[in-house]
């Protein structure tokens, strides 16, 4: 990449299920020039993410066709006619998918890096970004996890499951037990990560599994997937058990409106609450996040748990990947330079 070229991702089809790479385009563009009051970025990382795909299908707040994707990342300020951004800084915006962006300051999500001494820039992408922070608001305000609680995690070695899991443990987590994709996943997970347990939710109904996993019930369940795993969760709910509702991957590339659960009455029956989860409507516990996190980081008792892909041209493939379960942690891409 030089720097008077350069490069974007544009979706040019609405995938039909599944997305290929035909329904992506790479483009180039003169490099732009800020203008009063912007800041010219160049990209250093990229993040894909599983709520790109519903966002892929168009409608409103959507991604527009032949146009540069949204998406996540941190940049370096180039050139700057931003007075509140100087040329050096480190920056979190939304303007990824590309090498270059043109950004300001608290618009958009726009904000300068305190660049903690000790803590590697991936983190600013996973535990310290959007993933990190919607599992930290998830325990610590949707569900509201206690000392001493039982935690269920699905997609448990996805960039939020694995946060999910990290987080809880600090917050003081009894038992821990998530669900993945493989068995290698699943090793990851009790080997690595530090889950009490886990399981492959291809051997068998999710239900089965977390009540072997889990004979005495679970007190809180972060879902990441929907489906028979959120139906497996209300039925080892204990009462007054909370469940927040990260997403639901396991619909993303088909039936936007999966059918309730069997169970959902079990809500009613045991008090149980079920609580969706934005990560917009958190932002402002970003600050709480970095103090709460930067101490491990820097410790080395939590890593950043990322699946980095090198080289913007392997954005798509990264993307791609992310959706068919092929990262642990985070998947994010580092550009070129």
């Amino acid at each position: 990449m030089t720097t008077r070229t350069a490069h974007a991702v544009h979706q040019i089809a609405r995938p039909t299920g599944f997305p290929t790479a035909a329904d992506f385009a790479f483009a180039c563009f003169p490099v732009p020039r800020p203008a009063p009051g912007t800041a010219l970025v160049e990209n250093l990382l990229l993040s894909v993410d599983p709520y790109h795909r519903g966002l892929m299908d168009g409608g409103e707040g959507g991604f527009e066709l032949h146009a540069p994707l949204e998406g996540r990342s941190v940049g370096r300020v180039i050139a700057s006619r931003d007075p509140g951004l100087a040329e050096g800084d480190l920056v979190f915006h939304r303007e990824g998918w590309r090498t270059h962006a043109l950004v300001t300051l608290g618009v958009a999500g726009t904000r300068r890096l305190r660049g903690h001494e000790g803590v590697p820039l991936e983190a600013y992408l996973s535990l310290l970004g959007g993933t990190g922070l919607t599992a930290y608001a998830a325990l610590t305000r949707t569900a509201a996890l206690r000392e001493g609680e039982d935690l269920f995690v699905s997609a448990a070695a996805g960039g939020v499951g694995t946060a999910t899991g990290r987080i809880a443990r600090l917050l003081g987590a009894r038992r821990i037990i998530g669900s993945a994709g493989s068995a290698a996943k699943v090793r990851h997970l009790t080997g690595r990560l530090g889950f009490d347990a886990a399981f492959d939710y291809h051997d068998g109904p999710v239900g089965e599994q977390l009540a072997e996993a889990a004979p005495d019930g679970i007190d809180v369940y972060v879902d990441n997937v929907g489906g028979g795993h959120l139906e497996g969760a209300i039925e080892a709910l204990r009462e007054y058990g909370r469940i927040a509702w990260v997403g639901a991957i396991s619909t993303y590339n088909g039936d936007r409106s999966p059918a309730a659960p069997r169970n959902l009455f079990e809500v009613v029956h045991k008090s149980l609450r079920l609580e969706g989860v934005l990560v917009r409507h958190h932002t402002n516990l970003q600050e709480e996040l970095e103090e709460f996190l930067v101490p491990h980081l820097r410790s080395g008792r939590i890593g950043t748990d990322t699946t980095v892909i090198q080289g913007f041209d392997r954005t798509v493939d990264a993307f791609l990947g992310m959706l068919r379960g092929d990262n642990l942690g985070k998947m994010l891409v580092r550009l070129d330079g």
